[in-house]
């Protein structure tokens, strides 16, 4: 199979204390539409991430490092970075 292109929403939750819970990831079928839905969805959750990676699902090969295509409020570990 050839590399493919996955776009993903990954919204957060508040948890106890500082601790964020992740939502089930959304996926979505192009960069705007993971966008428009990251942006949606900002407005009721703790943190939210749209992100775009590549590889090959057959072998669970994917890039290392994600595109971040749409980002808002507190996030984990590699999507709080800039």
């Amino acid at each position: 199979m050839a590399r493919e292109t996955f776009y993903v929403v990954q919204a957060f939750r508040a948890g106890k204390g500082k601790r964020l819970t992740a939502d089930p990831a959304i996926p979505c079928s192009s960069a705007e539409g993971a966008r428009r839905r990251a942006e949606i969805l900002a407005a009721t959750k703790a943190g939210v991430v749209a992100f775009a990676t590549s590889g090959d699902a057959e072998l669970g090969e994917y890039d290392d490092e994600p595109t971040i295509l749409f980002r808002a409020g507190r996030l984990p570990g590699p999507f709080e970075a800039s």
